[in-house]
């Protein structure tokens, strides 16, 4: 009697270094038809989804014990996640509703010589007094301003193709299909490497690829041509991300690791980065180094087994202690080289659009739609903040403090020149 081929794909992954004597997770899990589904994205007139993708249905979220780390990472222990496919798979959904937040970070400094007195002893015990020149690294500004990324219809659940090079359950990066998979060679993920950084500061999103093969010899080219946004495919992997959810939970291997990176996208970050540089030396600042750079906050969920070793590595200062005694090496070791060490899953997250260009509802009143744009392909409704307009509003702010040598940790909401004072006065602001 022949399968169904539905039932076939619905089964978790085998691994053959592995022992797979547990069974699937309890319910077994849905066809790809069934779980395949995501949130979809419109792109002008064409709606890219999953083949056979629908809006996932209502859930209640499971609850699972998770902290933040000092860096910025949502990490979580709980026994539960990596035992139930399906409270993995709700996790991260739960998780992916939270955008992170994107920052913009400005700093200068320059190098100072300076000359200073020490007095040192000799081995007969005389002492003199020498002069000793010295360089000191001085910060000039430095400060980070923080933009929120937009809530409503900003989020796509993406999944990596089988052909990137990424972690599907080992210490080191593969490519291919599941059960066909190669370990990639490392001039493949040096230049995907060069890509996916080339891409994030083009604004595009996670899910567009280079052209070409991990089998040929144009992989990832640095010059190729990226896939139109509007043909690109937002689930490339083989398995579904509740399948690698599965996947994840059936391996035996102690030191296991599931991440769901949560992607910002949408704004040409080389285009910005270049004009707050200019804005920067309008100043007349003449100081050596010049660092602008855009990072995100809780743009990493990691899920990670429940024993006091791998506990004790999501703790920086017990994870310092186990490397100066010698512990940590072992470890590494145990990792990298026993077949139930170590393994990662890196096989898709949330990406999160900074603005987006969506279709006017012929339904709509249009007294309750906000501003209407005129773009070359027709009529649209932006969500979210265009990078010229964010930059116009804030350029001001950057130049002032940069001229007031203005340094910060805490990060910047709202421009300096806004009265909140001042907008209650009848008249203040302009009537449009």
């Amino acid at each position: 009697m022949k399968k169904d081929n539905a039932s076939e794909s619905a089964q978790p992954l085998l691994r053959p270094d592995e022992d797979n004597d547990a069974g699937p997770s309890e319910p077994p899990p849905p066809t790809f038809e069934e779980s395949a589904g995501h949130i979809v994205v419109d792109f002008d007139k064409i709606e890219v989804a999953p083949q056979g993708g629908e809006v996932p249905p209502e859930f209640e979220p499971y609850n699972a014990e998770h902290w933040v780390s000092r860096n910025g990472e949502i990490i979580s222990h709980d026994p539960h996640l990596n035992e139930d496919g399906e409270a993995l798979y709700r996790f991260l959904l739960s998780q992916s509703q939270t955008p992170p937040t994107f920052f913009i970070h400005c700093r200068g400094t320059h190098v100072e010589s300076r000359t200073r007195h020490v007095t040192r002893t000799d081995a007969q015990g005389r002492r003199r007094t020498e002069e000793e020149h010295y360089s000191e690294t001085v910060t000039d500004f430095d400060f980070t301003i923080e933009h929120a990324v937009p809530h409503y219809g900003s989020r796509t659940q993406w999944t990596i193709g089988d052909e990137e090079p990424t972690f599907r359950g080992h210490m080191h990066r593969e490519v291919g299909p599941p059960g066909q998979t190669i370990e990639a060679k490392s001039d493949w993920n040096k230049r995907f490497d060069e890509w996916r950084e080339e891409r994030r500061m083009r604004g595009l999103p996670p899910w567009v690829s280079s052209q070409g093969s991990y089998q040929g010899a144009q992989v990832f080219g640095g010059n190729a041509q990226v896939q139109p946004i509007r043909r690109a495919d937002v689930l490339k992997s083989s398995l579904t991300l509740r399948q690698w959810a599965d996947d994840y939970c059936q391996s035996k291997k102690i030191f296991k690791e599931f991440l769901y990176e949560k992607v910002i996208w949408g704004w040409d970050l080389n285009l910005l980065e270049n004009a707050i540089r200019r804005t920067i030396s309008a100043t007349h600042y003449k100081g050596d180094n010049v660092h602008v750079c855009f990072k995100s906050n809780l743009s990493k969920v990691i899920v990670r087994p429940n024993t006091r070793l791998s506990r004790a590595i999501s703790n920086p200062w017990l994870k310092f202690l186990l490397i100066i005694t010698l512990i940590y090496p072992c470890i590494w070791l145990f990792q990298r080289f026993h077949s139930r060490g170590g393994g990662r899953w890196t096989v898709g997250g949330g990406a999160y659009a900074l603005k987006r260009w969506i279709l006017v509802p012929d339904y709509a009143e249009p007294d309750t739609l906000p501003e209407i744009h005129e773009t070359p392909e027709g009529p649209r409704i932006l969500i979210g903040v265009r990078e010229g307009e964010w930059f116009k509003r804030w350029e001001g702010t950057i130049r002032r403090a940069v001229m007031a040598r203005k340094v910060d940790k805490n990060a910047m909401n709202e421009p300096d020149d806004v009265n909140w004072s001042a907008q209650g006065l009848d008249g203040y602001q302009q009537r449009s």
